[in-house]
């Protein structure tokens, strides 16, 4: 499975949302990363359709979160963006082979489309499990001034 650049452009510019603690315009999140402004914007409007973002009208607008860190997750920003369809689409080809029973749908029993569901779900989990806040605390553990720098880079 691929998933889109803008996945990560969104995620870093959500951690960075985070740490900023005032609305920054998208110029502003494009510019710190060199990122064309135009895509990142779709991005983030995206976003906020799904309430991961608020966009602020006004001078000192922009685009802030809309939850707090902890009660947006991996997927929540994934599911946003890519979609919430599945990755792994059976379409019940084992009806047209050897023994196959046309008209029979085979996502409940085959054994490659079983096995693809399961690797998912347990994908889904994970980016489930995990908040901005867990990878904002996580990328402090290893670079402690990283939110210092980046509210500075965004707020002046």
């Amino acid at each position: 499975m691929r998933m889109g650049r803008g996945v990560e452009w969104a995620l870093h510019c959500c951690v960075n949302l985070a740490w900023a603690g005032v609305p920054v315009s998208t110029a502003r999140l494009a510019q710190l990363y060199d990122l064309p402004s135009a895509y990142l914007n779709k991005q983030l409007q995206a976003l906020v359709r799904a309430g991961v973002l608020a966009s602020v009208p006004g001078p000192r607008g922009g685009f802030a979160l809309g939850r707090e860190p902890a009660q947006v997750s991996l997927l929540d920003v994934v599911v946003a963006l890519e979609g919430p369809e599945d990755a792994f689409r059976c379409t019940s080809i084992l009806a047209a082979g050897p023994g196959g029973e046309p008209g029979r749908d085979y996502a409940g029993s085959c054994a490659i489309s079983l096995s693809m569901r399961r690797a998912e779900l347990a994908w889904r989990r994970e980016l489930a499990a995990r908040s901005l806040a867990d990878v904002a605390a996580d990328v402090l553990r290893h670079t402690p001034g990283a939110a210092d720098r980046v509210r500075t880079a965004l707020t002046t």
